[in-house]
């Protein structure tokens, strides 16, 4: 819904070519990228800009009895 209303006004401010820049996991990505595709606006380039860790969490410390 919230791409749908963003959409909508953006088409109306006259913007038709867009680059879509999406983040994080989730089948929502795909669905706002067609929503946006839908209202009228070219989507020229899709690029995933989700974080990558590089070597994750500190491991927990040894139990100390």
């Amino acid at each position: 819904m919230a791409a749908e209303d963003a959409s909508k006004t953006a088409f109306d401010a006259g913007l038709r070519k867009v680059k879509c820049y999406v983040k994080g996991p989730g089948a929502g990505r795909e669905s706002a990228i067609r929503t946006i595709n839908n209202a009228g606006i070219v989507v020229t380039e899709i690029i995933d800009v989700t974080p990558m860790p590089h070597n994750g969490c500190r491991p927990k410390g040894r139990r100390k009895v």
